[in-house]
């Protein structure tokens, strides 16, 4: 397999305190260059209710929107290969420098991992720091079916409180 995949470069501004972590852009992300591109996922969704703004599809308005409410987002991985979009399907993987990251960037004390497997690549290659707060939160894909849109928006609830 050699369907290599790069990662989007952060969305991140001095003020950000929260980092939501993904694992790497889908299929669908990468053609359109967006985080989250895919319209069955509730990324979206899920920010522009938790801030109580109307939804919107333009890019630019959903970075800014991220951004207004102090929170980064990327993922953990900067490259590996992958046959289609699903995380189970990555292989011979190479993690982001999170150490330059968190040093250029000092304000994000908590860390919100976008699923489960975001969580396992990232603790298999970034020390967890004692000064950061971790949480993992349900995968928004559509293809996380075991959770409706509103109890993935509950258990997201927590990044407004942080």
């Amino acid at each position: 397999m050699s369907n290599l995949k790069l990662a989007f470069p952060p969305i991140v501004n001095k003020n950000s305190r929260i980092l939501i972590l993904g694992t790497m852009p889908g299929e669908k992300s990468l053609k359109l260059q967006q985080y989250y591109g895919h319209a069955g996922n509730h990324f979206w969704k899920i920010i522009f209710t938790l801030f109580d703004q109307p939804f919107s599809k333009d890019y630019e308005i959903r970075k800014q929107l991220l951004l207004d409410n102090g929170i980064a987002l990327w993922d953990v991985l900067k490259t590996c290969e992958c046959k289609g979009s699903s995380d189970n399907n990555i292989l011979n993987e190479e993690a982001n420098d999170f150490q330059l990251f968190y040093n250029s960037y000092p304000e994000i004390k908590t860390v919100f991992f976008g699923s489960q497997k975001a969580e396992a690549f990232y603790s298999r290659y970034v020390l967890k720091s004692p000064n950061k707060s971790y949480y993992t939160l349900p995968s928004p894909s559509s293809a996380n079916t075991w959770k409706t849109f509103e109890q993935k928006l509950a258990d997201w609830k927590l990044i407004k409180h942080s």
